[in-house]
């Protein structure tokens, strides 16, 4: 369903908890966000992960330490210079624009990429220390037995560390929620399109509506919630 979609729903419906339809669509979108940004840090994250953790390149704890930068990074200046790349002026957001003649930046795609960036810390390290807790001489015995390494990995480590990867994912689903500074930078506030929850939030405190800025917040603070005692249950379960 489009965000959009949001805008033809009923007064009864759209008026939920006293938020307007805008607000609604605000935050599917931010969950729609969340939600394929979470399936590609899933994807780029664990192998990357797990080559972190058994590489010998001289040169992988700068790599490492690339990775993490946005959890100590100011958002703005990572939204900056994401901004500078995205533009059309400046590959790759001009290689981006004479492929599909639309712009990365201001658009929901270029929202996603931004997204994955500054959330890949939050995702990978995790992924990490799921991947180091697994015995390994359970995988040994998957190797001795004739399994392949991307064999072991897929059928014998994954499964092993699924919790740790649980929490992982599910915390870059959490953090992607309540990110501000770099989604305001790359996409603004176009409704439907980058206008995401917080954004709409922040609009709404500009505006002085307070109350229909402390009902939303509600609404994020118990979804937000939600997801940390998620992540808190799976580490204790894990421990």
């Amino acid at each position: 369903m489009h965000p959009r979609g949001w805008t033809r729903l009923p007064d009864a419906a759209s008026s939920l908890l006293g938020l307007p339809a805008p607000l609604w669509q605000s935050l599917w979108l931010t969950l729609r966000l969340a939600a394929i940004t979470t399936l590609v840090l899933g994807l780029i994250g664990l192998p990357l992960a797990h080559w972190l953790n058994t590489t010998r390149w001289r040169l992988a704890p700068a790599l490492e330490t690339l990775v993490a930068l946005p959890i100590v990074l100011p958002p703005t200046v990572i939204g900056f210079y994401l901004l500078v790349a995205f533009s059309p002026l400046h590959p790759p957001g001009s290689w981006w624009r004479d492929g599909t003649g639309a712009p990365l930046a201001f658009s929901f795609t270029g929202l996603v990429i931004a997204s994955v960036i500054y959330s890949l810390p939050f995702a990978v390290q995790p992924f990490q220390a799921a991947l180091r807790a697994v015995p390994r001489d359970l995988l040994d015995a998957g190797q001795a037995l004739g399994a392949g390494p991307v064999r072991v990995f897929l059928r014998l480590h994954l499964p092993l560390a699924r919790r740790g990867i649980t929490a992982g994912l599910t915390l870059g689903f959490a953090h992607t929620l309540g990110e501000f500074g770099v989604v305001l930078m790359i996409g603004g506030s176009i409704p439907g399109v980058t206008r995401v929850a917080s954004i709409a939030l922040y609009d709404e405190v500009q505006a002085l509506d307070y109350p229909q800025a402390h009902a939303f917040a509600a609404v994020l603070l118990a979804l937000s919630f939600a997801l940390l005692l998620v992540v808190t249950l799976l580490q204790r379960r894990r421990g």
